[in-house]
């Protein structure tokens, strides 16, 4: 399953997306890794994909909060 990733090329983050039925967050970093985080909520999601600062947003409330798979 692809997840479609809108460019954010902001802070370290080069592009992320969200499958909502899936709950899985994928964020790809300005150096080429892929993460997906799973679990996440729809809120979280949204409020990371606007932030005006993607990586503190992640370092703050994804990073150490949800599942984590390459």
């Amino acid at each position: 399953m692809a997840i479609e990733r809108k460019p954010i090329n902001r802070g370290g983050i080069k592009s992320a997306g969200y499958d909502r039925n899936a709950r899985i967050l994928e964020i790809e970093f300005s150096g080429g890794r892929i993460i997906q985080h799973t679990s996440v909520g729809e809120e979280i999601a949204l409020r990371f994909l606007a932030s005006s600062s993607p990586m503190g947003y992640y370092q703050d409330k994804i990073e150490e909060e949800y599942p984590t798979r390459r």
